[in-house]
Parts: C-alpha cells; sequence; structure tokens
C-alpha cells in the first residue's frame, strides 16, 4: 500500500512572508523619503531653521 506524501511548504511560506515584508517596509521608505525633501533643503540654506540647532539654549542640557 503506498500513500502519497503531501509536500510540506513551511520553508517556502516563511520565506515568502519575509520577502513580503522586506518589500513592504522598502515601499513605505521610499514613499517617506520624499515627505522631508523640503524641510531638508531649508535647513541646507539656513541651519537656524533646523530644530537640533547647536544654539546657546539647547548647550549642556540647559532647560527653559
Amino acid at each position: 500500500m503506498s500513500e502519497a506524501q503531501e509536500k510540506d511548504n513551511f520553508w517556502l511560506y516563511i520565506v515568502l512572508a519575509v520577502v513580503l515584508a522586506a518589500g513592504a517596509v522598502l515601499m513605505v521608505k521610499n514613499a517617506e523619503h520624499d515627505k522631508y525633501a523640503a524641510a531638508a533643503k531649508n535647513i541646507a540654506e539656513d541651519a537656524s531653521n533646523s530644530a537640533y540647532r547647536n544654539d546657546v539654549l539647547h548647550s549642556g542640557g540647559n532647560k527653559k
């Protein structure tokens, strides 16, 4: 009596899930890249536009 063994596709499903997750992360990353282009351009023109500037108020851990 011979029984046909069904092929186990567990690793195929794991690889497919990883590829889909990586693709989703890359798509979101590429979509978010252009979101901050205007801010990066403004900061490049004038560094005082940045919230991360290094001035007296923000140096040495001083708080408002």
